[in-house]
């Protein structure tokens, strides 16, 4: 018995602005009983996504009373050692509103590198190091830091841009999503749910077919979060061996789905 009825994909993107048409933001959808397709965005001049219209479209998606999996290739949340430097609570809800007041990336006519050379926002008194890392892009081994910015494969742009449309998100829905692992590690029966995922783990168990590489990353999302839930591991992952203190520094710092909370060794 599967745990959701749908399969969503979002390969995210932190160029331009939260209203730029974006070739690289992308969106594959699957049902119960089929597999992931390209969800285009609305008719409009814009050939491609925005920001802005992929979190107004997960609204209404998530709005209905359809069981629904998200996952998102950015990072949620910041490492441990971010709050401690910047003296912060740590909960996420407050960590969101605080990001937020000071990397308003959701803002129109604002891009990231905005922020990040102050002419908008106020992203110097809420800096990170690139050496910083949470505990889940240790354990997956080939992640990069969220603020690890300017190099090939980093997601710290998309992280700084996307975070404001998760506050966005949980602001419209309330308790009707459930945002994973922050809201706990095992969401309640019929709960849609939100996580942050890294198509890396996955891509390369499909055929690229004629997809392009971002296409093929949310395709690879929608498809794997599918057959896990089939297959039953789902629910491994969306509750993976953890220390107590691993667990409690995980719900401040995020998880990514389908990383191992554990790294076993074999006996020779």
């Amino acid at each position: 018995m599967t745990s959701f009825r749908r399969y969503i994909g979002v390969d995210y993107s932190g160029a331009e602005t939260p209203n730029a048409s974006i070739k690289g933001l992308r969106v594959y959808a699957g049902e119960a009983d089929s597999g992931p397709v390209e969800v285009l965005p609305p008719p409009s001049p814009r050939k491609y996504w925005t920001r802005r219209g992929v979190a107004d479209w997960l609204v209404e998606q998530l709005s209905r009373d359809i069981p629904t999996i998200v996952g998102i290739d950015h990072g949620f949340s910041f490492p441990l050692r971010y709050f401690e430097e910047h003296q912060l609570p740590t909960d996420w809800p407050s960590f969101l509103d605080d990001f937020h007041r000071h990397w308003p990336t959701d803002e129109d006519n604002t891009y990231v590198d905005f922020v990040r050379d102050g002419s908008a926002g106020n992203g110097a008194a809420r800096k990170g190091n690139a050496r910083w890392r949470r505990l889940t892009e240790i354990r997956a081994g080939s992640a990069k830091s969220v603020f690890h910015f300017d190099v090939q494969g980093t997601v710290a742009k998309s992280t700084h841009a996307g975070i404001p449309w998760l506050r966005f998100i949980r602001q419209h829905m309330g308790d009707r999503v459930h945002f994973w692992p922050f809201d706990g590690w095992t969401p309640l029966e019929g709960r849609s749910v939100i996580a942050e995922v890294y198509p890396a783990l996955w891509s390369r168990s499909y055929e690229r077919e004629d997809r392009t590489g971002d296409q093929h990353d949310a395709f690879s999302i929608a498809a794997w979060l599918s057959r896990a839930d089939h297959d039953g591991s789902l629910g491994t992952f969306l509750n993976p061996e953890l220390t107590p203190p691993d667990r409690v520094q995980a719900q401040v710092e995020g998880w990514i789905l389908g990383v191992p909370g554990t790294i076993r060794i074999s006996a020779p």
